[in-house]
């Protein structure tokens, strides 16, 4: 908005020096971290006073670990604080005709919205569980499908008009149509390496990374700080493929692909970073608030949906590792105790406790131990993943 407002006063024969620097985008991501932070430490206290007169407490599973049952009662959807410390920074200083930043504010919006039912249903029908897995994991689809089906387009062309024509084009061919060599799945640490989808290979991929990522980051928010942390992290490490892939010089000599627009998806990224921070704030042990399904789904499926447009898929598995392995060790505890009691007739467990972080847990780890080492871990990750910017 304030872009939009600054050319429109430079048009006008206003001359204000300062308003220049509005077209500078790395300006514009540092005042968006800024007032993102801004926005979450200044309102979170009446947020979370909100939240408690609602009486919108976390309810704690039957079979949660023992020391989490005194956090039973803390109020949770705090994840609608990074939400509107994000959506507000981001609409001050992103360019409203970018189509990249809409998109994925619209995904985010959108996974937060399921998040906000099944939050709401675990504290207004006292049900620790929530929505359905099925009925989540149904919107979770349509919303994944529909940004696929954008984005296999959008990435391709430079305008709404020509992703349209170029969506006309696909089915007058019969859907059977080639996409440019940038909407290729890129492999990193490796030159000039890019393996062509075509339009429904990419979609399922895009519908498996956002879907993924949103769960992920889900599953892995179970400890005080432990999702935020990660998040802040690896969404201010796809903010500089945002930049580089959005310059076509940048792009060109990193020999990356060169997305025109997905520059400005750094202001989106930056506006996450601050926001992240600013609960942190709160969410730090011991947690005045936690995020909730409203805020981890949101922010899972941002990162997917931005490391979609970069085209950097594999790297946001390599820094979002902490994620990816938390999803895993659930999926494989399932697995293993359905197979086992199915030979067997009793279901045997590989871990302790899932997710992951639970385990540890059960093996002697405090709660902090558990999530600083993973900020650790997360941290080398996101500079093994920049790494392959220039490593090829």
């Amino acid at each position: 908005m304030l872009v939009s407002l600054a050319a429109w006063m430079q048009s006008h024969g206003h001359e204000f020096g300062f308003f220049r620097v509005f077209q500078y985008i790395t300006f514009r991501a540092v005042m968006a971290a800024m007032t993102a932070l801004l926005i979450g430490i200044i309102a979170g206290p009446w947020v979370i006073r909100r939240l408690t007169e609602l009486k919108i407490g976390q309810p704690v599973r039957g079979y949660a670990m023992e020391t989490h049952l005194v956090k039973s009662g803390t109020p949770t959807m705090g994840g609608v604080l990074i939400l509107i410390s994000v959506a507000i920074s981001t609409l001050l200083w992103f360019d409203w005709t970018n189509r990249f930043v809409w998109i994925v504010m619209l995904v985010t919006l959108g996974f937060g919205a399921i998040g906000w039912v099944d939050d709401w249903r675990k504290v207004v029908n006292k049900d620790p569980e929530g929505m359905r897995s099925r009925e989540k994991y149904f919107w979770q689809s349509v919303i994944g499908l529909v940004a696929a089906l954008y984005l296999a387009f959008s990435v391709s062309e430079t305008t709404n008009e020509r992703v349209l024509g170029l969506f006309f084009d696909w089915v007058r061919s019969g859907f059977d149509m080639n996409l440019p060599p940038r909407a290729g799945l890129v492999v990193p640490f490796v030159k000039e390496i890019n393996y062509p989808l075509g339009v429904f290979g990419f979609m399922i991929m895009t519908y498996f990374v956002i879907v993924g990522s949103s769960n992920a980051v889900n599953l892995t928010d179970g400890l005080d700080g432990l999702a935020i942390m990660p998040v802040v992290m690896v969404g201010s490490a796809l903010g500089v493929f945002c930049y580089v892939t959005g310059s076509s010089v940048f792009s060109k000599y990193l020999l990356l692909p060169y997305i025109p627009g997905s520059g400005e998806l750094l202001i989106f990224c930056a506006a996450l970073a601050g926001a992240g921070l600013a609960f942190l704030w709160f969410n730090a042990h011991p947690a005045q608030v936690f995020m909730g399904d409203v805020g981890a789904l949101a922010l899972g499926g941002a990162l997917g949906t931005i490391a979609v447009i970069v085209r950097q898929e594999i790297v946001l598995a390599i820094m979002g590792g902490i994620f990816v392995v938390e999803a895993l060790s659930v999926m494989v505890q399932v697995m293993y105790f359905k197979y086992t009691k199915r030979k067997y007739g009793t279901g045997r467990r590989i871990l302790l406790m899932a997710p992951l972080h639970h385990h540890f847990e059960k093996t002697g780890w405090k709660e902090t131990q558990v999530v600083i080492r993973f900020w650790i871990i997360t941290m080398l990750l996101c500079l093994v993943g920049l790494s392959t910017l220039k490593l090829r």
